[in-house]
């Protein structure tokens, strides 16, 4: 029987855009079993993150969730740690969380394999850990992808990886107005918003956002008491 070139390519081409959108799509599970949301909550609560500080604008994210008390999680980047240890020290000492987003935060982080990508999780953790004295359970992967290299690297270091379920796209725009209907279209209960704190635009919608949900009743809560997980170990 004459080998069918269409049909194997056809396969081959399906099977790579499986596993692009799987690694793309933090919400996927196809890497990495990851906490995007809490389908079950049925009150008003909602759970704020912030990725890539800390920066000089993590300053002014917190005095807007002091404002509207309001806790949340900053996932951080190592190299930023080093830089601003006393704006972390501050989001500490405020009562949020924090989680590990990567030592580098390298565009090629995703072609890392399992030992650079866990020498970069262990070298975070021993950076948040000076602060919080407790080993760092919270993991978000750079850009949200994940991978089989990612997946074996967790193995070794257990995070737990927590994704979202309504996306800003501040990282990829300053334009506030499309941002912020971006964000209020998608608020249900037991949502995990995903925010940068490293933008003045950032922060203009931040307290738009909060506005909104105080206004429509929603409550912030900890990504600790949304689903039910511990940020820190004992």
């Amino acid at each position: 029987m004459p080998i069918n070139i269409g049909f194997y390519l056809a396969v081959i081409f399906l099977w790579i855009g499986i596993n692009a959108y799987g690694s793309s799509r933090i919400s996927s599970n196809y890497h990495v079993k990851a906490f995007c949301h809490n389908p079950l909550e049925k009150e008003k609560k909602i759970a704020l993150t912030f990725d890539d500080g800390p920066s000089i604008y993590t300053l002014e994210v917190l005095e807007l969730l002091k404002k509207y008390n309001a806790k949340a999680t900053f996932f951080c980047i190592g190299k930023n740690i080093e830089t601003n240890p006393e704006i972390l020290q501050k989001v500490i000492d405020e009562g949020h969380l924090v989680g590990n987003h990567s030592y580098s935060h390298s565009k090629f982080f995703d072609f890392y394999n399992a030992k650079k990508i866990t020498e970069e999780l262990e070298r975070t953790d021993a950076l948040l850990e000076k602060f919080t004295s407790r080993k760092i359970n919270f993991f978000r992967p750079p850009y949200g992808v994940t991978t089989p290299s990612i997946r074996r690297a967790l193995k070794i270091t257990r995070h737990k990886t927590i994704g979202w379920n309504i996306r800003s796209l501040d990282g990829g725009t300053k334009n506030q107005e499309l941002i912020f209907s971006r964000i209020i279209k998608r608020v249900s209960p037991g949502g995990i918003v995903l925010l940068h704190d490293t933008g003045k635009h950032s922060v203009f919608v931040l307290e738009q956002f909060l506005q909104f949900l105080k206004q429509n009743n929603y409550e912030v809560v900890s990504i600790e008491e949304l689903l039910n997980l511990k940020a820190y170990a004992n």
